[in-house]
């Protein structure tokens, strides 16, 4: 597979576009001054807003069909903790390929089947070492058993190397392998040297086809941050602007607190715009965060 001299012109300019990181300091500054700036009553909005938006996640392996049942049951019991008028719903849940039949078969048992997605990592998560044609086939497999999404995570080798037009060709490669599921790409942010290579491996994920872009696994020492947040918004404006297509954001990884999740949630409405803050194109891998989002709602709504 070789890109078009178009893809390649667009890849040479994104190598080419300075970040500067004093600037994108400032504007994580902003948010977290934002979030301090809310009012109860807003947050409480935001953060049940927050909920809808999160992939309900379990990847520790060795998963029995108990425990995927237990995670996909979490999905629909919010509102005993939520007290509210409506159904709240978690966005999806998120599993490795042998759970993914488990999650599917759950969901529609608690008739969840139409209100929550189903994602399988895959393609050698997390480490996407493995032969491409072997992590290829693995995104065949989960898509074969029915997942609404799956979440690859890039070649961090070829990040490091600065050789863009074969990870574009990879990426490329998956999103096929996908047919219409949708690719959610994992950056592995934590791995990558700074934040101009967050920028075009941002750029080369959705140039390849990429329906979402996802700053980590989860594994890395270093996860989810909102500098990293600033360069992928930025990446995202760019590509709109250039292709008129809206792609998804999801920060993942050291997401713990509630706080974390309103300036998530903060990030994107001053960044994209509220149009990007349905769970369409706005994701949060926050399963640690779903408690403590929780408490504090109930918290700010006793007051």
């Amino acid at each position: 597979m070789t890109a078009d001299k178009n893809i390649i012109a667009q890849i040479e300019k994104a190598t080419s576009v300075v970040i500067d990181g004093s600037e994108v300091d400032t504007e994580v500054k902003k948010i977290v001054n934002a979030v301090h700036a809310l009012s109860n009553d807003d947050k409480v909005k935001i953060l049940l807003q927050a909920v809808n938006r999160i992939d309900l996640t379990s990847l520790k392996g060795g998963e029995t069909f108990e425990d995927i049942n237990k995670l996909c049951q979490d999905c629909k019991n919010l509102n005993d903790f939520l007290k509210q008028d409506k159904t709240v719903y978690t966005a999806a849940v998120c599993v490795y390929p042998a759970s993914a039949q488990d999650a599917i078969k759950s969901l529609k048992d608690l008739n969840l089947r139409d209100k929550v997605e189903v994602a399988s990592v895959a393609a050698d998560f997390p480490a996407a070492k493995l032969p491409l044609q072997t992590r290829i086939d693995e995104i065949k497999l989960v898509v074969g058993y029915g997942v609404d999404e799956v979440d690859v995570v890039i070649n961090r080798q070829l990040a490091l190397e600065n050789n863009w037009l074969e990870l574009y060709n990879e990426l490329k490669s998956m999103r096929e392998a996908c047919g219409k599921a949708k690719l959610k790409t994992i950056l592995a942010t934590g791995d990558l040297p700074d934040v101009k290579h967050v920028y075009v491996a941002s750029m080369v994920a959705m140039l390849a086809g990429s329906d979402f872009i996802k700053t980590s696994t989860g594994k890395e020492t270093v996860n989810a941050t909102l500098t990293n947040g600033v360069v992928m918004c930025k990446a995202i404006k760019d590509y709109y602007a250039i292709s008129g297509r809206k792609i998804g954001l999801k920060p993942a990884g050291g997401i713990v607190t509630a706080e974390d999740a309103l300036q998530w949630m903060t990030l994107v409405d001053k960044h994209l715009g509220k149009e990007w803050c349905t769970k369409d194109l706005f994701r949060i891998g926050a399963s640690r965060a779903l408690t403590n989002i929780i408490t504090e709602v109930q918290s700010l709504s006793a007051h």
